[in-house]
């Protein structure tokens, strides 16, 4: 069917609209607004569902917004921005009930309104760019929507504007050194601080490179206070062999409310500075610290939770499986003169040696917690559990499995630390009865 005549009534976590063909299968179409009528034509067409793609917007909707990227439609990391921030958290929301009913089993789950970021652009201090061999000798960009290609880009409109125009810089400091010999590049990491600090993370093959200019080219294009070498194995899996630091100090810095953190090269840290200081109240307030119980923080990371927990608990063990983070996490423990058990290792194998705990906060990557770590938690027979997730249908499935363990679902916080996006954050509270 070509050319069919389709009303836009919701966004799909992915972020394509949703409507109906007229002859009943659902379509998805990128780059539409609930309550515009389209034209489409049809680029998939699996029987009871299909894709496509827009031939003219014949009424646009209320909803709808205008773009302030040049790049949006082409560039792969906002897909929202033709949507108004009202209905891009009430989306989230509903991506997030959908997928508990759908995959968690629970028929009617207590879901709040969606915590909406304090700023919608300019908010990340982090952008991941991809260089990729091009006629001219580098690409180095973001990924263009739907592909591997590269979009060169001069500006990213979710960073904070006194380093928006910093991929550029960066891009040709990186293409530059490509072209004296720096070759392996595979990323570039850019981290902005709130009080001005700007990182860079050279992602390479291991091998031969040339440090010191590599140090002064990033330093001088993008006013750098550390440049970094992370030497990958395997990029597609992030498995780093070394980091190497190439000019200041190795770390970034950045603030959530009274606590500092210093976070290295691979270490992972919230990329929406001021949601995500939302975020940590959310989760101490579903915790309830009371200063006598006994807390596990699994997956501490740098030390999100770990640091507060630690003024409000009367113990905390935090765990944690990476070095780099386990290093990050001791220092920012020792500046802010904080005690906490830290133990070395995956929660899977680590927790069941750990004792009784009255809470715990749960914070595991974007595909969950494996299924010997959910072992490992049931096991464990923890009263309280605070399950902190970036992906609705992995929090969908491990609340189904807790639920058949025994733990109740009692609310869900959606938190959007990623405005102009589908992605949410979701901080979850279950108990045992």
């Amino acid at each position: 069917m070509d050319g069919a005549r389709v009303t836009i009534q919701s966004l799909a976590h992915g972020g394509e609209g949703v409507g109906r063909l007229p002859d009943g299968p659902t379509v998805f179409v990128p780059f539409t607004c609930p309550g515009d009528e389209v034209t489409v034509s049809l680029t998939e067409d699996h029987g009871r569902w299909a894709r496509g793609r827009v031939l003219s917007i014949d009424s646009p909707s209320h909803d709808r917004a205008d773009p302030v990227c040049p790049y949006f439609g082409e560039c792969g990391g906002c897909q929202w921005q033709h949507v108004s921030y009202g209905v891009q958290t009430q989306a989230k929301r509903q991506s997030l009930v959908d997928a508990l009913v759908r995959i968690g089993g629970l028929p009617d789950p207590e879901v709040a309104e969606t915590v909406a970021s304090p700023h919608q652009l300019g908010y990340r201090n982090k952008v991941e760019l991809t260089a990729q061999a091009a006629p001219d000798g580098l690409a180095v960009g973001f990924a263009r929507a739907h592909t591997n290609e590269i979009l060169r880009i001069d500006s990213c409109a979710l960073l904070p504007k006194r380093a928006a125009r910093l991929p550029k810089a960066l891009g040709g400091a990186v293409r530059f050194l490509h072209s004296r010999g720096a070759t392996g590049i595979l990323r570039v990491n850019l981290r902005v601080s709130a009080a001005g600090e700007t990182a860079v993370d050279l992602w390479t093959h291991t091998g031969s490179f040339p440090r010191a200019a590599a140090a002064r080219v990033i330093a001088d294009s993008v006013k750098a206070s550390t440049v970094t070498r992370t030497l990958v194995r395997d990029a597609e899996h992030r498995e780093i062999s070394q980091v190497e630091v190439l000019h200041g100090s190795g770390a970034w810095h950045e603030r959530l409310d009274a606590d500092e953190y210093s976070v290295s090269a691979p270490s992972f840290f919230q990329v929406n500075t001021t949601a995500a200081i939302l975020l940590r109240t959310i989760v101490l307030d579903l915790l309830s610290p009371d200063g006598t119980m006994r807390i596990a923080d699994l997956y501490a990371g740098a030390g999100t939770f770990t640091l507060p927990l630690a003024r409000q608990a009367g113990e905390v063990v935090a765990i944690e499986s990476s070095r780099f983070a386990l290093g990050d996490l001791r220092a920012n423990l020792a500046a802010a003169d904080l005690d906490a058990d830290v133990v070395p290792g995956d929660a899977a194998y680590a927790l069941p040696d750990l004792g009784i705990f009255d809470a715990a906060v749960v914070d595991p990557p974007r595909s969950g917690i494996t299924e010997k770590a959910m072992r490992a938690l049931v096991s464990a027979r923890i009263k309280r559990i605070v399950y902190v997730s970036c992906g609705p249908a992995t929090l969908a499935r491990d609340v189904a499995r807790l639920a058949a363990a025994g733990y109740a679902a009692r609310r869900f916080v959606p938190v959007d630390l990623f405005p102009q996006t589908y992605h949410l954050e979701t901080a979850a509270l279950l108990e045992l009865p």
